[in-house]
């Protein structure tokens, strides 16, 4: 399937969906304190996406997830579901948020410390931010996803960690899942093979990092995706448009 080249029309639409999520991720952000429940932490989302005009949380129903935020506690790295889980101080936390506003999709994920965290899982939550924002600034038009995705997977094993495997970053605009597929780590051994970045395109890219295993495990409630090795992770996603081969974060 072709990769979508979108109009200056479309990227707007996509931008403004992006928006929400960007507001929504900052508002939630202000609000993880110890003792918060991770539903409570969900509702908080929803309720904030609900009150702008038109919007609504994406994820809600998504190939039937059951709540409008991914709450990714500790040793869970994505897809983790909201329930009376209270968070601690020490904790950290990943949040997914996705947003559908006039049939465009926007989606990004941060994770945050709960009160004071350890200097490990800082540099656990750096390495996946400072991977996402390395990324961005790799982007050429003319490079190759492969490419990119090899990028990713040096600063990664660099920084002393690893990328999770059999998840990828991924094409956005009128579905919230589009081509391409952008895995954090480079498939086959080819990286100058399989489609180039062009103007017009609009993707996420989300590294999600584990500490020494990179198999994924998905546990009984058949959404929250761990390492193998059992032992923290982190998460973070921008979702970027490319245009006048520049590359503009929508997620900010």
């Amino acid at each position: 399937m072709a990769i979508p080249l979108r109009k200056p029309k479309e990227i707007d639409k996509i931008r403004a969906a992006n928006k929400i999520v960007a507001k929504t991720l900052n508002f939630l952000k202000e609000q993880i304190k110890p003792g918060l429940t991770l539903r409570e932490i969900n509702k908080i989302g929803e309720d904030y996406i609900y009150a702008l005009k038109g919007a609504r949380p994406a994820f809600k129903g998504l190939y039937g997830f059951p709540a409008g935020v991914c709450t990714s506690l500790n040793e869970v790295i994505i897809h983790g579901i909201p329930d009376s889980t209270v968070i601690q101080e020490g904790d950290i936390l990943g949040l997914d948020i996705g947003v559908e506003l006039d049939g465009y999709y926007g989606d990004a994920a941060i994770t945050v410390g709960v009160g004071d965290i350890s200097k490990e899982d800082e540099e656990l939550i750096a390495c996946s931010y400072d991977t996402l924002m390395f990324a961005i600034d790799t982007i050429k038009t003319g490079m190759r996803f492969k490419e990119l995705s090899y990028e990713i997977e040096k600063f990664i094993t660099g920084r002393g960690y690893i990328p999770l495997r059999g998840f990828c970053g991924h094409g956005i605009g009128k579905k919230p899942h589009e081509e391409p597929e952008i895995p954090n780590y480079l498939e086959g051994n080819n990286p100058k093979a399989g489609p180039k970045i062009k103007n017009g395109m609009v993707f996420c890219l989300e590294p999600m990092i584990c500490q020494k295993s990179s198999k994924a495990k998905v546990l009984s409630d058949k959404w929250s995706v761990v390492s193998d090795d059992g032992l923290r992770g982190s998460h973070y996603e921008h979702c970027v448009a490319i245009i006048n081969n520049r590359v503009e974060i929508l997620s900010n």
